[in-house]
């Protein structure tokens, strides 16, 4: 019979991964990533990833498609699906780590997203909106629980799209509603920091991935092809790194603006988080610094309740 599965989530810097490689090993699992970009190719400082951290414990959703591609909820959704399906099926135990609530909540609940075909009619009518309108048009499609929808005109036309398709296809927009969805059956850990520790681990993170060479990966990103546009879509380190290597911010502007906005980032998680609670999922917080056999034995016995 197959073991629920088993959920890390938490704010970065809070050391979600080494805690899903330890349920990992105890558990006989391999854990699936539930990041928005570490799905991308040569992009590991500035995503965290990490990977020396996994050792012998096979991992998924990681490293899957190019650096300068759009990865997707949509896509996201299949392949979550596809890497627990096939975990089970060699008879290992999935573990779900990340900290993009988007992602892992919808995973959780269970829905499924239709292919959204391009609406170049829509697309013209919205293509001189600013972002303001773009938002306020949105907000009368749906509740924005989701920020990074309205993070670029981009984004904002994407996302109105989408739910322009679902109010003409209501059916495939139940689909995707997770009132109307199964959820699968999971143990949520939570990792548990205080405000004043996640600050300082952010701190520190980022000043030993500076010194790593995280600038040196996005001109190895450009280099290779990937336009400075792109590296910016996708947000915090490869925003502020990116405007730093096109001479646009100064190192000490970047570093200071960046190290602000990981840490808004980390608040905007916690708040996703939360919100995850009030939508009716148990999250077990256990504290950051917990002992690792204490940590495991609180985790083993959450499964067997």
């Amino acid at each position: 019979m197959a073991m629920k599965l088993v959920t890390i989530i938490g704010p970065t810097a809070s050391g979600k991964t080494s805690r899903a490689v330890e349920i990992a090993k105890k558990l006989k699992g391999e854990i699936i990533s539930g990041d928005s970009r570490q799905v991308y190719r040569n992009m590991d400082l500035g995503t965290g990833k990490d990977i020396e951290e996994y050792g012998d414990i096979p991992y998924h959703l990681i490293d899957i498609c190019n650096a300068g591609e759009k990865y997707n909820l949509h896509r996201y959704l299949k392949d979550f699906q596809i890497a627990m399906h096939s975990i089970r099926l060699r008879g290992k135990n999935p573990i779900l780590c990340g900290g993009t609530g988007l992602y892992v909540e919808s995973a959780l609940s269970g829905i499924t997203m239709p292919d959204v075909p391009e609406n170049k009619e829509l697309r013209q009518q919205l293509a001189d909106c600013s972002l303001e309108k773009l938002t306020d048009i949105l907000r009368g499609y749906k509740e924005l629980h989701n920020i990074t929808d309205i993070d670029t005109v981009k984004r904002a036309i994407r996302a109105i799209e989408i739910q322009e398709y679902y109010r003409n296809n209501p059916y495939e927009a139940c689909e995707a509603d997770r009132r109307h969805a199964k959820p699968i059956d999971s143990v949520i850990i939570g990792i548990e920091i205080s405000r004043e520790d996640r600050r300082r681990r952010i701190s520190e993170r980022l000043d030993s991935r500076l010194q790593a060479g995280m600038i040196d990966e996005i001109r190895n990103l450009i280099d290779m092809g990937v336009s400075p546009d792109d590296l910016i879509y996708y947000g915090l380190e490869y925003k502020f790194l990116t405007l730093h290597v096109i001479g646009k911010l100064s190192y000490e502007e970047m570093r200071r603006q960046l190290e602000i906005a990981i840490h808004q980032f980390a608040k905007r998680q916690m708040t996703w988080f939360r919100g995850m609670e009030r939508r009716g999922f148990t999250i077990n917080w256990l504290p950051y610094n917990l002992p690792s056999e204490e940590f495991l034995y609180r985790v083993e016995s959450l499964l067997i309740e």
